[in-house]
């Protein structure tokens, strides 16, 4: 969704994610009254999760990578609900809007410090130029990667373990779909750290010379944002989540959906995983953007990156798994040939024209044109036209006046008459 950051901020924070997801809550007694449904919710939550995240990447626009985050948390938020935890997704609801607005506002000071520069490709080395706005993003970033004691992690890593503490398939496949969102988050996460601050830079020298941290007034809501990052959901968790909260009681759930407390005896290895699937996305990013030497060697980096099965990847995350083509291609193109071809020209230009004001005018026009032609000025015209009107009034009053019985014989037999009178008539005119 193109807009401006402040407007983008406003709808990945707020708008978008309470459109949905609020109203799943608020329908939470529908939804425990069918398994099914919940099922559903939650695979489908799942899916999103995974698939938003491997999505963004290996994307190039700053703004499209922290959208796509979003789109990954809806798929948390979702599918939390499904597992019947509803005041944890509104939780993690109330954490995202913290950080998320934060992430899309500190990029909209990087993005207007830069000359409306949005691609990560051409940036680099910003990190002395935009101090503050590199920090809030790195706070930002590290919140929503969960890392431990920031808001993200009370949220996150609550609705990873209630996905585990299912014991059952639909727990286990969210779970594992839900870690590997985590590991992807965090690969882009660093990402855009390294190819915006730390990286060397690959913009244009003007770019650079023009480049400026935002004003105090832009600057004040991000550090505002900034400690909410820090801040909220530790001093939240024990309010909105957790046994005995009646912070949020507008929801209903059955009994038997409610594990909140089998999750808190998981072995502590699982606990961990998703942060260590954390660590390793990071590590990641910092072995295949970063590049440092002391760690790996850039030229093998580099012929990793030019391999084909590399590519390949990376043209089909790059390229949202096609579904934009399959879009196109077997929706899109077909709805506008429908369009064109048969609503259009068939509907539009035939139906509707012939029988709406278009054709009722063109009739009009045709008939007026044919009752002129009728009027030639000349005098035995006028006298042929006055003796055949006679000719049929007395007709027709003569046999009005004889009770003449309209069966269909008599009428086809006076018709064929009364033209063969018609036609003599106009023989000696």
């Amino acid at each position: 969704m193109e807009g401006p950051t402040p407007v983008s901020a406003l709808i990945h924070a707020a708008t978008l994610v309470i459109a949905g997801v609020v109203l799943m809550i608020r329908c939470s007694i529908l939804f425990e009254n069918s398994d099914s449904v919940l099922t559903i919710v939650s695979i489908v939550g799942a899916l999103t999760a995974f698939f938003a995240a491997s999505v963004g990447l290996f994307q190039n626009d700053l703004k499209r990578v922290i959208a796509y985050s979003t789109c990954s948390q809806l798929g948390y938020m979702v599918f939390i609900v499904g597992l019947s935890h509803y005041s944890l997704s509104l939780f993690h609801v109330a954490n995202h809007a913290v950080f998320k607005a934060l992430l899309f506002l500190s990029a909209g000071c990087i993005i207007h410090g830069l000359s409306d520069e949005q691609d990560l490709r051409k940036m680099g080395s910003l990190a002395k130029v935009f101090p503050v706005s590199f920090i809030m993003i790195f706070i930002g970033s590290a919140a929503l990667i969960g890392t431990p004691f920031l808001t993200g992690f009370y949220s996150k890593d609550c609705i990873l373990e209630i996905a585990i503490g299912k014991y059952n398939f639909v727990g286990n496949f969210c779970y594992f779909l839900g870690c590997s969102a985590a590991f992807c988050t965090s690969f882009y996460s660093f990402r855009l750290l390294f190819l915006t601050f730390i990286n060397p830079t690959n913009t244009f020298k003007s770019y650079i010379q023009g480049a400026h941290e935002a004003d105090l007034k832009m600057i004040i809501p991000l550090i505002i944002l900034g400690l909410g990052a820090l801040f909220y959901g530790f001093l939240t968790r024990d309010l909105i989540i957790g046994l005995g909260s009646l912070f949020f009681n507008q929801t209903y759930t059955n009994f038997y959906n409610f594990n909140m407390l089998d999750s808190e005896f998981i072995s502590a290895l699982i606990k961990n995983i998703p942060l260590i699937f954390t660590v390793l996305g990071a590590s990641l990013s910092l072995l295949l953007i970063n590049c440092v030497d002391s760690i790996v060697n850039k030229k093998y980096i580099f012929d990793s990156k030019m391999t084909f099965l590399f590519r390949f990847f990376y043209t089909f995350l790059n390229k949202k798994w096609h579904f934009d083509q399959i879009i196109n291609e077997f929706i899109a193109v077909k709805a506008m040939n429908f369009g064109y071809a048969t609503a259009f020209k068939t509907f539009d230009k035939g139906l509707i024209e012939q029988f709406g004001p278009t054709g009722v005018t063109a009739s009009v026009f045709n008939i007026s044109f044919n009752f002129t032609a009728l009027q030639t000025g000349f005098i035995y015209h006028t006298i042929f036209v006055l003796v055949y009107c006679s000719c049929f009034y007395f007709f027709g009053y003569f046999l009005l006046a004889l009770n003449f019985t309209f069966s269909i014989y008599n009428v086809q037999f006076v018709l064929i008459f009364f033209c063969y009178f018609l036609l003599n008539l106009s023989k000696s005119f």
